[in-house]
Formats: structure tokens, sequence, C-alpha cells
């Protein structure tokens, strides 16, 4: 007796290209579910290379240096769903995928609190001037003293965003006995003693360590700078494990080059190295009090498989049965299975319209919907719907003219 496959084709044909040396735990989940066809590359790829790979790719698997602009969707004509395994976004063009009926994964926890110690880790060592003690030391100059060196506990930290990892850290840092303060352009609620202050400039004019937690937005381009800078006071230290646009860099060295401010560390840049063999350039190698890391706050081995298996898990439920949940740009589906029927998966522009025309297919021709999902964003509807085995084909034809869809097809 043939068995009825699980998926709409064989799973060995659904192909998998996973880049910039995503962690093992990754390939380790698509296996588990039964996905063989995984291509692993070390590297990243770009320009004509990228886009001679990604005609025949399925689901794609990328880090942050990975850039995926329109001319890349538009040419993957197979490319069902992203998988970023890292926390941002902003190195794909979400609605290019959009418009495409493409899903964006990403994993916004699984790091936290990799980065959380990183941040609570460089606090200790600014507060302690090590690293201005460890650069003389390493040129043979012995300078033992007390001066300028600061015990953590008691000192007020200010935390600029309050989400996944700005929370964290608050516990962390309150746990070690500092002073925990928070801005953010939305109303929190705060964990432990942490109080919200109104406005950015009370936050950098009265905490000893700021750390900053932002996003990636225009709003955030640049938020701090000389006039923000000159607001922290001269006992300070400033600390950015959060994006590379949010600092002006050339300000940052001004300030430190003046004494203004008692050290930073930075662990993101506007601009970065696309390879470990391209050197790094900024006006911030020339301070011994400025901690400068590769964008490593998310790059521990604990983070990287949390992340592998998260972001894996997504795109096998994506591709075993339509389930959207957490997708950043796409309408969000979670979905039961439902053994014996077939599965169709309908995505479509979201004008007034859709689903009563959807609707009025399936009476027409008679055909048993045994369960029917919809969710929908300002640009895009996402329907999935369980009917009887044998018609799935007469509906696929029939859903396939519908007006606005971008996409229609059978998953098993």
């Amino acid at each position: 007796m043939t068995q009825t496959p699980i998926t709409s084709f064989d799973k060995d044909k659904i192909r998998f290209l996973l880049l910039e040396g995503v962690h093992r735990s990754a390939l380790d989940t698509l296996s588990r579910a039964g996905y063989d066809n995984v291509e692993v590359l070390k590297t990243s790829l770009e320009g004509d290379r990228l886009l001679e790979k990604i005609g025949s790719v399925h689901f794609l698997g990328i880090r942050s240096r990975t850039r995926l602009g329109p001319e890349l969707f538009q040419a993957a004509g197979k490319l069902q769903a992203v998988g970023c395994f890292c926390i941002g976004t902003n190195q794909v063009d979400l609605g290019s995928a959009l418009v495409r009926g493409i899903p964006v994964f990403n994993a916004p926890f699984s790091n936290t609190r990799s980065v959380a110690e990183l941040v609570i880790g460089q606090a200790i060592l600014l507060l302690r001037r090590i690293p201005e003690k460890n650069a003389l030391l390493h040129r043979g100059i012995w300078q033992k003293a007390a001066i300028g060196s600061f015990e953590t506990r008691g000192k007020k930290l200010g935390i600029v965003g309050y989400g996944n990892i700005g929370s964290q850290l608050s516990v962390l840092a309150e746990s070690m006995g500092m002073e925990v303060f928070l801005y953010d352009v939305a109303m929190k609620l705060p964990l432990g003693n942490a109080t919200q202050l109104d406005t950015l400039e009370e936050l950098m004019s009265s905490c000893d360590v700021i750390s900053l937690h932002v996003p990636e937005t225009p709003q955030t381009k640049n938020m701090i700078s000389a006039r923000q800078l000159d607001w922290m006071q001269d006992s300070a230290v400033l600390i950015n494990a959060s994006r590379g646009s949010v600092v002006d860099i050339d300000a940052l060295a001004q300030v430190l080059q003046d004494n203004q401010i008692a050290g930073a560390a930075i662990d993101v840049f506007p601009q970065e190295p696309r390879s470990n063999a391209e050197e790094f350039l900024s006006p911030l190698r020339q301070f011994d009090n400025c901690i400068i890391t590769p964008h490593v706050g998310g790059s521990t081995m604990e983070a990287q498989k949390n992340i592998g298996v998260e972001v894996a898990e997504k795109l096998v439920k994506y591709s075993d049965n339509g389930s959207s949940a957490t997708a950043v740009n796409f309408p969000e589906v979670t979905l039961p299975a439902h053994p014996g029927n077939h599965r169709l998966l309908h995505i479509h522009q979201n004008v007034p319209g859709v689903l009563s025309e959807i609707n009025s297919i399936f009476s027409q021709t008679g055909i048993n919907i045994s369960s029917q999902y919809l969710q929908t964003n300002e640009q895009l509807g996402y329907v999935v719907m369980d009917i009887d085995e044998q018609y799935s084909d007469l509906a696929l034809n029939k859903l396939s003219k519908v007006r606005g869809t971008i996409r229609c097809r059978v998953l098993f």
C-alpha cells in the first residue's frame, strides 16, 4: 500500500542553504525533522555568487553579513522562507520578502544572556580602569593605583532601550548592587527596583554607566552624538552592544581624546569588516580606555547553539505545516496538524473581498473545508485551509486564479 507523502513533495527535494557558519545545532535540528538536503558554507555570499545559488533554494539561513535586497528576492523563484540566525533582521529587505510571500524568521531571545553578561563584564572593567592598566602593562609600565577605580556596587546603571536584553541586564546589574534606571520611548514595567526616567538627558547626566540596547531605525541613527555625550559625567562610561549606527564614532573619539568621559566599550560599528581577513579601521583604536570588540556580544557557544535550534525549528514548522508564528514580516498563524486532509496555503495581497472569493470557490465546487485559518497585516493576507485529499488539485487550480494571489501551493 502506497503511503501518502507528509509534504507536497519529498523532503529530500527541499533544499536548504545555510551561510556564515551557522551552528551545527541547526543542521542537527533539520536532520531530525527529515531534511538532509542542506548545503552549509562557512562564509557569506554576495553579488553574482549569491544570485547563482539562490535560484534553486527553498529555505535560506544567514547571519548578519549576508545582505538580501530586492534583486535577490526577485531571483529567488523557489524561496519559501528566510531564517536569520541572529537577533536582528536589518540585513534583509523585509518589504521585498513580504510582497513575494516569503516570511523571515529570527532569534530574538537566544543570545540575550550572552550580551547582558558581556555588558556586565565591560562595566566592571571600565569602572576599575582595567583596559588602561592592561595596555600600560603590555608596554612595560607598572601603574598600581586606586585613583579613579571604583566598585560597581552602589553605582547607577542607565539602560537605554528596555527590551529583551535591557531587561535581563537590569536584573543582573541589580543583583550586583547597582541602582538601575531606564529610558525607553514606550512606557515599560520595570523589573525589580529599576526606575524609568522621562528623558534621555536625565538618564545620561545622572548615571555612572550608560548601556545602549536599541534597534537600528532612522530614529536611533546617531542618537548618541556630541550633544548627548556632553550630558555625561566625566567619571561615567558608555557601552554599546546594540547597533553600530546608534553611536557617532567620531564624536565619541573626540570626547575620549578630551577626557570628557572615563571610557567606553563598543562592540558594534557603522562599518564592519566583511571577513576576518579584512583590517578593522576606527579612530577608537588609539584609546587605551576604550574596549573594542568585533561584534561578539552574542558570540558564545551557548548562544549560537540556542540560535541554531530556535531558527531551524521555525523553518521546520513553516515547511512542515505552514505555521508562521514569530515571523517578523508576515501574518502569524499557529497551526495544528490535521491528518487525512490536504493543506493549502494561499498568500495574497490584503485587499477587500479576497476571503469572500476564496470561500465562494469552495461553495460553488462543493468542497468541504475541514478547517481554515486567516491572518493579515497591512499588506498581506495568509489563509490556510484543510480539505479532503481528492479535491486538492481542483482547489489549487482555482485558488491560483484569485485576484491578488501572490503564491498558492499544496503543503501536504
